[in-house]
């Protein structure tokens, strides 16, 4: 199928830019995205690896800092919807740019913190600012990469979120051991803002250009906030809602409670849980990356876009429905084999669920059916960590959780297959 003939106006930014499709600069592109996409998990980790040393100056307890954490995605979530109409309606380059801009200076006034009001106020301040990095990815992608290299790219830039993730666990700990955590929030805050100066070289020039091209286009064309609300009663857009909420759910399953149901149930040493607990994501990080390639293969060979992505999406969800016999068998390594190939499923999943949606939108509303996913997705992401601590708590153990998990995957499948259809327009 080729891609929807995109609509675009000389006052929005966001306009598709062929020139760049061609060029090979549209790496340089990627490698902004990688970066700004390590950088975003660094920021959103720093106060993770912090909280122990911040605890005894600011009077935190356990239960306290479980809230802080959480407070990220009180905003967060609901934010999706109005960053992705943000950048469509305004561009790729500005939305970004400002969310970066505003996200970096709330991880950088956290040093400045005085207690837990204060925390909590800068953490939904850091997801406020952070909601436009999936949208905005989304959309630079869809502007810029042809669909047969979709796949491959959406791959690569997620896997900056492994990166930054892992990058911030093992540097900031070693610079808290040096440093005050006041002035580690202030270096690793204001240190990446030189992000924004290729940035908006780089993409001044592509989008500048795509405008300038597009001045003939009625004003007509563009999408109201309304319009964009609405577009959750289409058939297509339920199914992508639904379909990353049953793989958010299962992967916030993952990074909220693996740790503790290894020490928990499975009676792993802490040091046997800080090895099993984060190997699992070497593999997947990998698997992103190949079935991100593997999937535009297919695509260049001809093969419908929707259906590919859709079918590396099902095997990936079926896949991952390993998680339910991973909290059946009696053998804890067993588990672990289990748990981590459900890992890889939901690697398979990840750079496809993202370009699906590019591949059934019309460009023009990418990043707001983006942010409608991810919406979604994080719905999954806040329910998921009680859910599975309540079951467990009630039943005193996670295999009926773990159950639960896999019916929501279920769910997802069918949403995915039987829900997506028509290309989205408005």
């Amino acid at each position: 199928m080729g891609d929807p003939k995109p609509t675009t106006t000389i006052d929005s930014p966001a306009a598709e830019s062929p020139a760049l499709r061609d060029s090979p600069q549209r790496w340089w592109l990627l490698a902004l995205l990688f970066s700004a996409m390590l950088i975003s998990y660094v920021h959103r980790g720093a106060f993770s690896v912090a909280a122990p040393f911040m605890s005894k100056d600011l009077h935190l307890s356990k239960a306290g800092i479980g809230i802080i954490l959480s407070a990220f995605f009180w905003v967060y979530s609901f934010m999706q919807m109005p960053a992705g109409w943000i950048v469509d309606r305004f561009g790729v380059r500005r939305a970004y740019s400002l969310g970066f801009i505003f996200w970096s200076l709330a991880s950088t006034v956290t040093g400045f913190a005085r207690g837990f009001a204060s925390l909590i106020g800068m953490r939904v301040a850091l997801g406020v600012g952070q909601a436009i990095t999936f949208p905005a990815s989304a959309r630079a992608v869809a502007n810029s990469f042809p669909q047969s290299e979709r796949g491959t790219v959406t791959g690569i830039y997620l896997t900056g979120v492994r990166v930054g993730a892992a990058l911030i666990n093992a540097v900031g700990a070693a610079l808290l051991a040096r440093y005050d955590w006041k002035l580690f929030f202030i270096v690793t805050g204001l240190i990446p803002l030189v992000w924004l100066l290729p940035w908006n070289k780089f993409l001044g020039k592509w989008e500048s250009q795509a405008a300038v091209t597009s001045a003939s286009t009625p004003l007509k064309n563009q999408t109201s906030f309304r319009d964009s609300l609405l577009l959750l009663k289409n058939r297509t857009v339920l199914g992508i809602f639904l379909g990353f909420f049953a793989y958010d759910y299962v992967w916030f399953v993952f990074i909220t409670w693996l740790p503790g149901y290894l020490v928990l149930e499975r009676q792993f040493t802490p040091n046997e849980m800080a090895v099993y607990s984060s190997v699992p994501y070497l593999p997947m990080s990998v698997i992103i990356i190949l079935s991100g390639v593997s999937s535009d293969w297919l695509v260049r060979r001809g093969y419908d876009e929707k259906l590919v992505r859709k079918i590396f999406i099902i095997t990936g969800l079926a896949i991952g429905c390993l998680i339910v016999p991973a909290g059946m068998v009696s053998d804890k390594l067993t588990a672990v084999w289990l748990l981590t190939i459900s890992l890889c499923g939901l690697g398979i999943c990840s750079p496809n669920t993202w370009t699906l949606t590019q591949a059934v939108c019309e460009k023009k509303i990418v990043g707001t059916v983006t942010g409608i996913q991810n919406f979604g997705g994080n719905l999954g992401g806040i329910l998921a960590p009680a859910l599975t601590g309540y079951i467990a708590h009630v039943t005193d153990s996670f295999a009926l959780a773990f159950l639960v998990a896999g019916l929501v995957l279920v769910v997802g499948m069918f949403a995915y297959w039987f829900l997506i259809s028509d290309t989205v327009e408005v």
